[in-house]
């Protein structure tokens, strides 16, 4: 098969023939239909979240099974699914109580295990893991819910329960922001989208936002508070970064939520957390990490009912060889929305 292989920190994946991954007893293979580009992917891609290379990255894809293991009872060659990128064993303590992602036997592909930058990918623990792809469901736009879009809806729905006509600020526009401006106003929220790019300002406009702040020139927090009438009820952060954090705390009207939804790392593992804003705002802080396997449906059904359109997150349809351009874009300023891997024949 082909693959798209890290051989080396901040250097260009290598377009490789390697051979094809076996299939699990528990799991199956996957002929990949697609696989977005995610700025986790770029995380393993600098070193920041580093893994024993060579290594193969991608987390967000669905695809065709065309193998199943002996202990496969849900699955037959010539489905088509999704998978969350956290794969539970569904065997656990943790599992059994419905937090998969908490699962001390999970796989990661893309970290753990070698990921879907590749024409196949074996995806393990398959009963437990897999959603089937609605009919009619692009893969483009299958997989870009597989990390950004299905994090932002367990975000706000799962962990700070954002309720109709409450005000959501989100910090950062890119796949997950847009994602969680899409989800939230699909909730009934009103929510207001806080970047320093001006087309990604823009972009949430088109898709709707109620408001949108430029932190390259005033404080977003001090916006923020300005444009909902005293704070957000809820917050989201989207990049996993000192400058977005501390702001979108200090966002929050009193007895708010904030959700970091952006995956700290490298020189941001630890943070300057104003704690006094916590503790007189009496604010909630919620740390979230994809989303369990059995709340797909739930996200799938309000995208089936039309209820909510994310085709517009995907801008960008590329091919394999293409993925080293997306991750190094992540260095600086992106575009606004999701690249999506949809060729893997060059």
């Amino acid at each position: 098969m082909r693959a798209a292989v890290l051989t080396e920190f901040n250097a260009p994946l290598k377009i490789q023939e390697l051979p094809d991954p076996e299939c699990p007893q528990d799991g199956v293979v996957l002929r990949v239909l697609a696989c977005g580009v995610c700025r986790s992917d770029w995380h393993a891609w600098n070193g920041s979240d580093p893994m024993p290379l060579p290594h193969i990255p991608g987390h967000e894809y669905c695809g065709e099974v065309i193998a199943t293991g002996a202990r496969v009872g849900r699955w037959k060659v010539g489905d088509r699914v999704i998978a969350p990128f956290i794969l539970a064993c569904g065997q656990c303590p943790d599992c059994a109580a419905g937090h998969q992602t908490i699962c001390a036997d999970q796989a990661i592909p893309g970290f753990t295990q070698a990921g879907s930058f590749a024409e196949k990918i074996a995806v393990p623990h398959a009963d437990h893991n897999l959603t089937a792809l609605p009919e009619g469901m692009d893969p483009a736009h299958a997989a870009a819910l597989g990390c950004r879009a299905t994090t932002a809806w367990h975000a706000l729905t799962g962990r700070a329960a954002l309720a109709a006509g409450e005000w959501l600020a989100v910090f950062g526009g890119g796949g997950v922001g847009a994602s969680a401006l899409i989800l939230g106003r699909a909730l009934g929220a009103r929510v207001v989208v806080v970047d320093v790019v001006r087309e990604k300002l823009d972009f949430a406009l088109s898709l709707g936002a109620d408001a949108v702040v430029d932190a390259s020139r005033e404080d977003p927090a001090v916006a923020v508070r300005r444009l909902t009438g005293g704070g957000a009820d809820v917050a989201l952060e989207a990049l996993g970064i000192p400058a977005t954090t501390v702001p979108a705390l200090k966002s929050l009207r009193k007895l708010g939520r904030m959700v970091q939804v952006g995956m700290p790392a490298g020189e941001h593992l630890t943070m300057p957390i104003p704690m006094d804003a916590v503790y007189s705002g009496q604010l909630a802080l919620f740390g979230t990490r994809g989303m369990p396997a059995w709340r797909y449906p739930s996200l799938l059904a309000l995208i089936s009912s039309g209820r909510v359109d994310l085709t517009p997150l995907v801008t960008r349809r590329i091919a394999l060889s293409e993925a080293s351009r997306e991750l190094e874009a992540f260095n600086g300023p992106t575009p606004p929305g999701v690249a999506v891997i949809t060729d893997f024949s060059r």
